[in-house]
Formats: structure tokens, C-alpha cells, sequence
């Protein structure tokens, strides 16, 4: 999520009634990021207040994983969006690559009403922990399918149901079931079933709970 297609995004929201937007920096654009975007970001989050097509602040966050990424500038861009999610009272979409300890010390410094998602949790049961005592959901998508993620498969079935929501991050992090094919939401059956197992529960009830999840934290 860059400055740049903020429009594309929210143009596609309003043309379809089964998508809503949400706005913000990415890391790994950081190069692309300019400090007249914040104030940009923050005008429309402005003019967009209230308005039911947006769900939340983000993708944002940190990415310790790409080493070219200047740290203290994520750092900078992180903490000046959750400011932004704080006043404008928005859920947040979180980014974390090897960064669970410095993302989870700066969200004990900000106080979100609405919480938000740590998308593509892929951290130890510590971390999630830690996150879910501050309120916050995990999202889980194809990445715990492969078999080789075999610290997911041990955190998965520890994870309470009322913080976990079901993803696909599509196009990008395909299920183990379509290896190498673009990833896309029509995947997320066989990724809620393929989890569901990992997890000892029921698909139906880990898509009936997800789907709760959403709609509790993004007011549907």
C-alpha cells in the first residue's frame, strides 16, 4: 500500500458491494514514502470519516526481514500511522517480518480503541500471547498450510478462537494445495479447512468464529 494507488483501492471499494478499503504506508515501500503522504493520509482520513467502505488503517507496520529497509524510518512511519488510527478511531492492519518484540513494545505505548489484525501471524505462542493480551486478532492464512511451517502447527491449536481471523493476502502467500498459482480469496475454504485440522476444530466453526471476529472489529 503506497500513496499512489490509494484512489485505484478506494475506487474499487465503491464499485463493489463486497469490498471495503483500507488505507495507509507500507514498509516495504518505504522508498516510495514521502512525509507530505502522512499529511496526505491524514486528509483522507478526513474526508472519509464515518464512511462504512472503510474498515481500517493500513497495511502498515515493520519489516526487519528486508535488511535494506532503514529501521528507524519504519519506525518513524509506524508510529505516526497508529497515531493516525488512534485519533481517527480505526482498526489497524498490521505488517510484522521479524519484528514481533518492536512492534509489540510500541503498541503498549499507543492506546487504539479499535485494535486491529496482525496479518500473516507467524510468530511463537509467546508473541501471539502478547499481542491477544493487547486485544489484538491474528491472521491466519495459507502460509501455516506448508508442511515445513512446523512452529505454526504447534502455536496453531493454542490460539483462542475469538482472536483469530481467517486470510488469503491474495495474490501473494499461497496455500500449500495451489503451489506456485496466484493466490486468491477463493482459496480461503480449503485454507479455513486445512487450518481447522491443524487447529482440532470443526471447518465450520473456525469460519463461523473468523467471520465473527471481522465483523465485531471492522463494525460490519
Amino acid at each position: 500500500m503506497y500513496q499512489a494507488n490509494w484512489q485505484r483501492v478506494w475506487d474499487l471499494a465503491l464499485g463493489d458491494e463486497r469490498l471495503f478499503a483500507a488505507l495507509g504506508l507500507h514498509p516495504v515501500y518505504l522508498a516510495d514514502h514521502r512525509s507530505e503522504h502522512l499529511a496526505e493520509l491524514r486528509r483522507w482520513l478526513e474526508r472519509l470519516a464515518g464512511h462504512r467502505k472503510l474498515c481500517a488503517l493500513g497495511e502498515f507496520g515493520l519489516d526487519y526481514y528486508v535488511k535494506t529497509l532503514d529501521r528507524d524510518a519504519q519506525q518513524g512511519l509506524f508510529e505516526a500511522q497508529l497515531a493516525l488510527a488512534a485519533q481517527f478511531e480505526l482498526p489497524v492492519l498490521l505488517h510484522v517480518r521479524h519484528a514481533h518484540a518492536a512492534t509489540i513494545a510500541t503498541l503498549k505505548r499507543y492506546k487504539l480503541a479499535r485494535r486491529g489484525i496482525i496479518h500473516a501471524f507467524a510468530g511463537s505462542y509467546e508473541e501471539a500471547r502478547e499481542y491477544i493480551k493487547l486485544g489484538f486478532c491474528l491472521g491466519l492464512g495459507g502460509a501455516p498450510t506448508w508442511p515445513q511451517a512446523l512452529r505454526l502447527h504447534k502455536v496453531l491449536p493454542r490460539l483462542p478462537l475469538e482472536h483469530v481471523v481467517l486470510e488469503t493476502d491474495s495474490p501473494d502467500m499461497a496455500p500449500a494445495m495451489y503451489p506456485g498459482v496466484r493466490n486468491s480469496p477463493l482459496h480461503l475454504p480449503e485454507i479455513c479447512e486445512a487450518l481447522a485440522g491443524l487447529m482440532g476444530v470443526e471447518p465450520g466453526e473456525l469460519a463461523r468464529v473468523s467471520t465473527q471476529n471481522a465483523e465485531a472489529l471492522f463494525g460490519w
